[in-house]
């Protein structure tokens, strides 16, 4: 075997446990975050209010798909669970009457702020055991790899 092959298999191996790692993580946060969601809220749920919040303008159901990277579909499913409970509000676009667009109502912000409430002892105690050095040392990594794939989606 030669020594590049070597070293990719190693490469291979390190981008793969890396981003196996992220995966793992993502699966046991949502579990223990959606035990402590309010009014039986799922991250997917909490993902869409927390983008009209921070976006702070309407969306299409394409443009929300398209952010969340799911079909359009799945995010038709998610956007009718949310519209049932109020926390957002489906109108026309007027700029094309077959489009909508999708805007957080009030009750969905107040949704939101009983999510961010309710996860915070969670996340409290999560930064107390692991220590603020550690999140501020993997936060600008784990940026870095957003950032990249964001900007190389096929």
């Amino acid at each position: 075997m030669t020594e590049n092959t070597e070293d990719q298999r190693d490469s291979i191996s390190t981008s793969f446990g890396f981003f196996n790692e992220i995966g793992i993580i993502e699966q046991l946060a949502r579990t223990r975050l959606e035990k402590v969601l309010p009014d039986g809220m799922k991250m997917p749920h909490f993902g869409v209010l927390n983008h009209l919040v921070r976006l702070g303008k309407k969306e299409s159901p394409a443009q929300l798909a398209s952010a969340f990277q799911v079909t359009r579909p799945t995010m038709t499913n998610t956007i009718q669970r949310l519209e049932k409970k109020d926390y957002i509000s489906v109108e026309p676009d007027p700029h094309d009457g077959r489009a909508k667009r999708v805007l957080i109502t009030l009750a969905g912000r107040d949704a939101h702020s009983q999510a961010i409430e309710a996860v915070g002892p969670l996340l409290r105690k999560i930064m107390q055991d692991l220590g603020s050095d550690f999140f501020h040392a993997a936060t600008p990594l784990l940026t870095k790899a957003r950032i990249y794939l964001d900007e190389n989606r096929d």
